[in-house]
């Protein structure tokens, strides 16, 4: 696969596991401004995730899934943390763990692929923005 594509499945599967993820925490977020955020945050990860399917298709390619595995660990790993603990304050501190990962691996994967095209520079860009922005509304509820 070309650097375009990479970079397209990446910002694909990170705001697929942003969509997976909110939509498990709103089944346990009790707080309603804290789930208000979060919808928030979830409808901004599915503009992310519908425009890499649209770049991908576009260009010929279709999505990279994640693995079964990944969404099995993230599934349990959710559930686990948040058995004894499901306060807006513990789930902000654990999305913003998340985010700073995200921040992490989107700058490298950037790096790694700087002479991409345009379009989808400016979209992981934008995914990081989104990220960084998540992590100062989540700080609110620390």
């Amino acid at each position: 696969m070309d650097g375009n594509t990479e970079l397209l499945n990446y910002i694909y599967q990170n705001s697929q596991m942003g969509v997976r993820t909110i939509e498990q925490l709103l089944k346990i977020a009790e707080d309603k401004d804290f789930a208000n955020l979060l919808k928030i945050q979830e409808e901004e990860y599915k503009k992310l995730n519908e425009t890499a399917v649209k770049l991908l298709n576009e260009s010929g390619h279709e999505e990279k899934e994640i693995g079964a595995m990944a969404k099995v660990s993230a599934y349990m790993s959710i559930n686990m943390k948040t058995l004894a603990d499901k306060s807006p304050s513990h789930i902000a501190d654990m999305l913003i763990q998340g985010s700073t990962m995200g921040i992490i691996d989107a700058t490298k994967i950037m790096n790694e692929y700087a002479e991409a095209d345009t379009a989808i520079m400016e979209l992981a860009d934008k995914l990081l923005k989104t990220e960084q922005n998540n992590i100062e509304e989540l700080k609110k509820f620390l």
